[in-house]
């Protein structure tokens, strides 16, 4: 039950099952081999889509409080209301002396990040959004809020501060007023929980660290050297403060240009260290989304190189009144292979179910024989000349689970029945067996008897396919791309929703699952479909380094 609600606490949404990557045996070149797939890589995805929902929950809980939401600590006896149902009795004990950490041997990789460039229009946008304000009173909002509302609750007054107002005033108007990245590493040292950064800590920033630091720190760590020797690091080393508020910790740490907060030191240390891009971006866009290839191990190296990217991709958002709308996919090309631009093709549209909750459309151009010496011969760059090539259309139809016990949903649809042959003949001899088909002028490799099902339904008009989506969706898969990413958010969270709550279920022979879900999980996974449809194109214009960034949506 969470606390103070008397309704069930909900799933998890966070974690699901890795996915088998579908990867030819014939492979271009990638960069070095980073390190591999880790449990915070493979959350941090959905992660990323549904942090917005907990800081609009944060914001929205403040802000509909009318003031305190209830204190922290008391001197044995509650003055007001309890936020949650999480309150200290008595002040936290003292300081103790600052321990020395034991610092990883190296140094860990930013897999994804979450850039933040207006912090105070989309902290605004999030407050007058509608739909978050509803789901305050609802199992969905409550289950976001309960652990952390009496941290960002807690006022000034509660801890004998010199500020006013609220925990969450401090933590949202000033120390993240500045644009900040949320991070989430990989590697051997990462502790599955993301890092809050202000590169360029301003005044203010530096202001609100200090506030906290004065009346929250119940502790200390230090560290004289990051995982990464050839990091310059400041005088004296590094000083982690644990704060405690409310039965909950962050940690925190400050240099001259740089505030870093996490739930775990060692994060906090990666976050100090760890090189990372310069937080920019282009007029429009107030929020990115980023992750680097290198960090996924060599099959997403190998996807961006075929695409023909380099770098990082990003996905931009925009705020528009009081949400965030897409803004498209941007990157850096490569200049031997980049894709071309054209259309989703009818046919495409038709194969895909109206329900897919992730959709990837990428136009290539390949060898016209996808033998192994023609491919391996285009990886390398040869001019067209010596390698005769053809364009082709290819899509990745994916559903996330919510659950380790099931198996991933995940079909390869390629635009060449021609190329049937060669495309069961690069992807055979994996782990997993494909199913394949021909359906609606596509090569299909599916991974279970069920998803190909599931498609041909679809592209025999038995099922609703993309062709049925909403008018802004279908105008938007039609228009031109090189690259375009589909995500419909309400069926990707509600299904996340609902294989948490079965996998967290205690089922046994005495108490099997129920045939349908407790009202409060269908409540919420109701109000969680209803989220919108996000359409991010990123297309090559003439020979520019970089993609063009368009979005679309409901």
């Amino acid at each position: 039950m969470a606390p103070g609600t008397g309704q069930r606490r909900l799933p998890r949404l966070l974690p699901f099952q890795g996915v088998d990557v579908m990867t030819s045996p014939v492979s271009p070149p990638p960069p070095a081999k980073g390190p591999g797939p880790s449990p915070a890589v493979r959350i941090a995805l959905v992660g990323a889509l549904v942090v917005g929902v907990g800081v609009g929950a944060f914001v929205l809980g403040r802000r509909g409080s009318g003031g305190s939401s209830g204190p922290a600590f008391s001197s044995g006896e509650r003055q007001g209301p309890p936020t949650a149902g999480a309150t200290v009795e008595g002040m936290p004990e003292v300081p103790s002396e600052p321990k020395k950490m034991d610092v990883p041997g190296s140094i860990a990789t930013a897999a994804i990040w979450v850039d933040v460039h207006a912090p105070g229009k989309v902290r605004d946008a999030l407050a007058r959004n509608a739909w978050l304000k509803e789901q305050l009173g609802k199992p969905l909002g409550q289950g976001f809020v309960s652990g952390w509302a009496a941290f960002m609750g807690s006022t000034g007054d509660d801890l004998k501060a010199s500020f006013k107002g609220a925990v969450l005033d401090v933590v949202a108007g000033q120390l993240l007023d500045a644009p900040f990245r949320t991070v989430w590493f990989s590697g051997d040292t990462q502790a599955g929980t993301p890092a809050f950064i202000v590169p360029e800590a301003d005044k203010k920033s530096k202001a609100g660290w200090d506030a906290l630091d004065a009346v929250a720190k119940r502790g200390e760590m230090t560290a004289d050297r990051c995982p990464d020797s050839t990091v310059k690091v400041p005088e004296g080393g590094f000083h982690l403060s644990r704060w405690l508020v409310a039965e909950q910790q962050l940690w925190a740490a400050r240099t001259e240009d740089r505030v870093v907060l996490a739930r775990h030191p060692v994060v906090v240390l990666q976050g100090l260290c760890t090189p990372l891009p310069e937080l920019e971006a282009k007029d429009g866009v107030d929020v990115e989304v980023g992750f680097d290839p290198n960090a996924y191990g060599r099959e997403a190296q190998l996807l961006t190189h075929v695409l023909g990217m380099t770098g990082n991709a990003r996905l931009q958002f925009g705020v528009e009144g009081d949400r965030l709308v897409g803004r498209g996919i941007a990157g850096t090309l490569s200049p031997s292979h980049p894709p071309y631009t054209e259309p989703i093709s009818d046919d495409l549209l038709k194969l895909v179910p109206e329900e897919t909750p992730v959709l990837f459309v990428f136009n290539l151009t390949l060898p016209e024989s996808l033998e192994p010496a023609a491919l391996k011969t285009h990886w390398e760059g040869k001019s067209a000349q010596e390698v005769r090539t053809r364009t082709r259309q290819v899509a990745l139809v994916w559903t996330p689970r919510g659950n380790a016990s099931l198996a991933p949903e995940l079909a390869l649809l390629w635009g060449s029945e021609q190329d049937a042959e060669g495309v069961q003949a690069l992807f055979s001899g994996g782990a997993r067996t494909l199913k394949t088909a021909t359906l609606c002028k596509h090569v299909v490799l599916a991974t279970s008897d069920a998803e190909l099902e599931r498609l041909k339904k679809a592209c025999e008009g038995r099922a609703p396919n993309l062709l049925n989506a909403a008018g802004p969706v279908v105008t938007g898969l039609r228009a031109p791309a090189s690259v375009m990413l589909g995500i419909n958010t309400g069926r990707l969270l509600g299904g996340l929703l609902m294989d948490g709550y079965t996998s967290e279920a205690r089922v046994d022979r005495s108490s099997p699952l129920p045939k349908a879900a407790p009202p409060e999980i269908e409540a919420a996974r109701r109000d969680l479909e209803s989220l919108p449809y996000l359409g991010f194109r990123g297309k090559v214009v003439g020979y520019g380094p970089e993609l063009v960034s368009e979005g679309f949506g409901t």
